[in-house]
């Protein structure tokens, strides 16, 4: 088999270190699934898990990293900030660690722009803002438990509240976003890279029964090109700069979506994959209480 040359490949983030572009997802996995993905992954050759304390497989996701027998320093490990936990993010932290068996996080993300109360999620936490949530995670910086801190789930209104805020000390490392081609966020995707903020991409395959994967223009794409439709989404991802973290829990899945070789894919090619018009997106905003997606980033 070839060398895959994009699934070696790591982004410089604005901290100086290097997220590799290609990671597991772990969101929507089933119990007892997890575990066996990690490690399938983790033997497959990928160094990214991304997770989250809201999916509720952290402790799963860390079994799986050490009975892969890979190193911790060698694997890019991500959670997320849960919003019922955004007032006590030290504390949280420490749980995520303890539940993934580490001692510390590559990086740590607000999962999204809204604090919720602990005993009703649809309620906001009076007198809290995620302004003030990125105040207590830039706190963590420099303890040893985080490398880096990021955001998920920002539009561009909330970052440049965010970044126009006067206790805004640390610029996100990355903004975790929902990117595939029936939601390509062209202009907040410009407007994290004006920031230096690193975009990654979640839901970059349309997630569960897709309708991207009978889509025309890519379905012949993926024909002409020899690779499956999930391969060139995953491609068209990288080749926009983006890191991407397809989920999977079958193994067979999980090392076809890692075998993304270098030959990409050409200019016409992903000009044809931007010009699909349907939209969709998978995660919505309506569960929370406050709104997030503004409909402004296209």
């Amino acid at each position: 088999m070839a060398a895959a040359k994009h699934t070696t490949r790591t982004v410089a983030l604005n901290t100086g270190d290097k997220i590799p572009v290609v990671g597991l997802g772990t969101w929507q996995s089933k119990p007892n699934e997890v575990q066996t993905a990690v490690e399938a992954a983790l033997k497959a050759g990928y160094r990214h898990i991304d997770t989250a304390a809201a999916y509720g497989n952290e402790k799963e996701v860390g079994a799986g990293i050490k009975a892969s027998g890979v190193p911790r320093g060698d694997i890019w490990l991500t959670t997320k900030l849960n919003n019922p936990d955004q007032t006590r993010a030290a504390e949280a932290l420490d749980e995520s660690l303890k539940k993934l068996g580490t001692d510390y996080l590559d990086l740590y993300l607000m999962h999204w722009p809204a604090a919720t109360d602990p005993k009703d999620d649809k309620k906001s936490v009076p007198d809290w803002t995620f302004v003030d949530t990125w105040r207590e995670m830039q706190k963590l910086v420099g303890t040893g438990k985080v490398r880096n801190i990021g955001v998920s789930n920002f539009g561009i209104k909330n970052l440049e509240i965010l970044l126009g805020d006067a206790s805004c000390k640390i610029v996100p490392a990355v903004n975790q976003i929902e990117l595939h081609p029936c939601n390509p966020s062209p202009k907040l995707v410009a407007y994290n890279t004006s920031k230096g903020i690193h975009s990654t991409g979640y839901s970059c395959l349309g997630s569960t029964n897709s309708p991207l994967y009978t889509n025309e223009t890519l379905l012949g794409i993926a024909k002409a090109k020899g690779k499956s439709p999930q391969q060139v989404l995953l491609l068209w991802g990288l080749q926009k700069g983006w890191s991407v973290i397809p989920k999977s829990v079958t193994p067979s899945r999980v090392q076809a979506n890692f075998e993304v070789d270098g030959s990409g894919l050409t200019a016409e090619e992903v000009k044809s994959i931007d010009g699909i018009k349907e939209r969709f997106k998978v995660c919505d905003d309506g569960w929370l209480p406050v709104k997030v997606f503004f409909g402004d980033d296209e």
